[in-house]
């Protein structure tokens, strides 16, 4: 086992959607805590090599590959890859996720099944292809569990949200996807999480938070006074799937300064 300083030393990785927002930050945490990272992305071929070159230059072991996680093939694929180039896979975080954004009477066919594809569908492929890997390769002494997965939910999997339907089902999802694998596969030695962020600053919501305007309409619904970074979550990731957090499975760990907790009746409604 490893220090305290790097409590995922030797471990291997693979993020989902890491070459920006909240997927960067996780795959930073977590080549800091000593896991070598495969930085996926669908996007720009530069924002994930950009984010393989911040972790080698600190001295880490990162691998950016390409992949549409709503894509089966493209997913295995995704998996062979790394475990070609690091020789096992021990973290799984299913992060890649998106919006596509409209009131109910208006919204396609096409954004709702965009959305459940990657939202759901996707963490579905990386969570059954992580279970798949981490039966196969065993246990290793670097980590108490057999395999580590967090699911990347929303606090939109308890918080009702009007014009995105299709978003909140998604997470609704996850979330019982996640609890569902948690109580099949515990008894394989392998653990899986839920992280729910709240508002989170990153360039898929600036519109909520650049200006005054839109900061102070938000805060209102963040008792704790503050929107959150990409970092607070990050953390909350690495803690989860370090043997700190070995007896932690099948829960979600919101990250939301408070968001979920209703703020609307702080006053007595």
């Amino acid at each position: 086992m490893s220090s305290s300083g790097r409590p995922l030393e030797g471990q291997k990785a693979l993020v989902t959607g890491a070459s920006s927002g909240i997927g960067a930050a996780v795959a930073l945490a977590l080549a800091r805590a000593g896991a070598a990272v495969g930085v996926n992305y669908i996007g720009s071929t530069d924002a994930a090599e950009a984010v393989a070159a911040q972790i080698r230059t600190a001295g880490g072991e990162a691998l950016p590959v390409r992949a549409d996680v709503s894509d089966e093939a493209a997913v295995v694929q995704m998996f062979d890859t790394v475990q070609a180039a690091f020789g096992r896979i021990d973290i799984v975080v299913a992060n890649a996720g998106l919006q596509k954004d409209a009131a109910i009477a208006d919204m396609t066919l096409e954004q709702w099944r965009g959305v459940l594809d990657v939202n759901l569908t996707g963490q579905f492929l990386c969570v059954r292809e992580a279970v798949r890997r981490f039966m196969a390769q065993g246990m290793a002494p670097i980590s108490r569990a057999r395999g580590k997965i967090v699911c990347m939910s929303s606090v939109h999997q308890q918080i009702p949200w009007g014009g995105h339907a299709n978003y909140a089902a998604s997470k609704g999802g996850v979330t019982m996807l996640m609890q569902s694998v948690a109580q099949e596969v515990a008894g394989q030695g392998i653990r899986i999480n839920n992280i729910a962020p709240g508002a989170i600053k990153t360039d898929i919501n600036e519109d909520a938070w650049d200006t005054p305007e839109a900061r102070e309409k938000l805060l209102k619904l963040i008792p704790y006074g503050r929107i959150g970074e990409p970092d607070d979550v990050a953390r909350a990731a690495v803690w989860l799937v370090s043997d700190e957090a070995d007896y932690v499975t099948g829960t979600t760990l919101f990250v939301d300064g408070g968001m979920s907790l209703y703020p609307a009746f702080r006053d007595n409604g």
